[in-house]
């Protein structure tokens, strides 16, 4: 599951933090030898999921973790954008070509900018999501999402974290295999 281990982790943390399926993630696991820093990702990551579209949050999520290989991560969020605003087939299109919405498309290629080239936007990158109809504030989400999620992907991958044998059974095979971007499941 992970290059660590958690062995003697606190059972109180890991049943307080069990997903709505009934299990505990490998990513909770992870996060059990550092309780703290778990808690302080929860409230960073959603105080910026509050200010944004859960829409826009996860198309941002998905680019970023697709361009750093994360699975796990890219699992998680396709997951959320398959069961709520596409279908399957649409979200595995998501990881090779860009959607065909410009506002989509505009988040996205910046969002997969921000995870791989933050020192290399420019006044130009901010300014297309502008003529997609985003707003400065709506630039600096896009921002914070992808940076975040630079985080608590590259802590997984760091750590030997695998995604949960669960996507196997909540996602059509299809989704599994252009989800699966690094670790495999």
């Amino acid at each position: 599951m992970a290059f660590i281990s958690t062995a003697g982790a606190d059972d109180g943390f890991l049943e307080a933090n069990r997903a709505a399926a009934g299990h505990i993630p490998n990513f909770v696991r992870t996060f059990a030898a550092r309780p703290a820093v778990f808690d302080a990702w929860k409230q960073l990551n959603g105080a910026i999921k509050a200010s944004m579209d859960l829409r826009r949050y996860e198309l941002a999520t998905l680019a970023a973790a697709t361009a750093l290989k994360s699975s796990y991560c890219s699992l998680a969020h396709g997951q959320v954008l398959a069961e709520n605003f596409f279908t399957a087939e649409e979200v595995a299109a998501l990881v090779t070509d860009p959607p065909t919405d410009p506002v989509d498309r505009a988040v996205m290629t910046f969002a997969r900018k921000v995870a791989l080239q933050a020192d290399q936007i420019t006044q130009a990158d901010v300014d297309e999501l502008k003529a997609a109809g985003l707003t400065d504030e709506d630039a600096l989400d896009v921002a914070l999402a992808a940076a975040a999620r630079c985080f608590f992907s590259k802590t997984l991958d760091a750590t030997g974290t695998t995604p949960d044998p669960a996507y196997h059974d909540l996602l059509p095979p299809t989704l599994v295999t252009a989800l699966t971007v690094g670790r495999e499941i």
